[in-house]
């Protein structure tokens, strides 16, 4: 025999509430993160300048030497070598831990 098994009455309320929540934690700790993350690179890579030292996603080292209207930068890799990327492949994170590094070695050096 076949019964036919039915919920609780009032149970389907939890269940949106349930579902509700975990859109909301999804959204808190996943999606809003993100978005901020996209934000800080976008300002990042506007406020690039002629002369920072950077590194690109690819882990490329290099000065600017010009920034282009066309979203693209000229990166000055050695002496006299150069190549054209893009303006959004410079790596936030990177950059400014060369940066860090960069200011903080020659304190230590003596």
């Amino acid at each position: 025999m076949f019964l036919l098994q039915t919920g609780a009455p009032g149970g389907g309320g939890f269940q949106f509430i349930f579902i509700g929540g975990m859109i909301l934690v999804f959204w808190l700790f996943f999606i809003r993160p993100q978005a901020k993350r996209q934000k800080q690179q976008k300002s990042f890579a506007e406020g690039l300048q002629k002369g920072d030292r950077v590194v690109t996603i690819a882990g490329i080292h290099g000065k600017l030497s010009r920034i282009n209207e066309d979203g693209t930068v000229d990166l000055e890799i050695s002496p006299g070598s150069y190549i054209k990327m893009e303006r959004t492949s410079i790596s936030m994170e990177m950059t400014q831990n060369l940066n860090k590094t960069g200011t903080a070695a020659p304190a230590e050096k003596k």
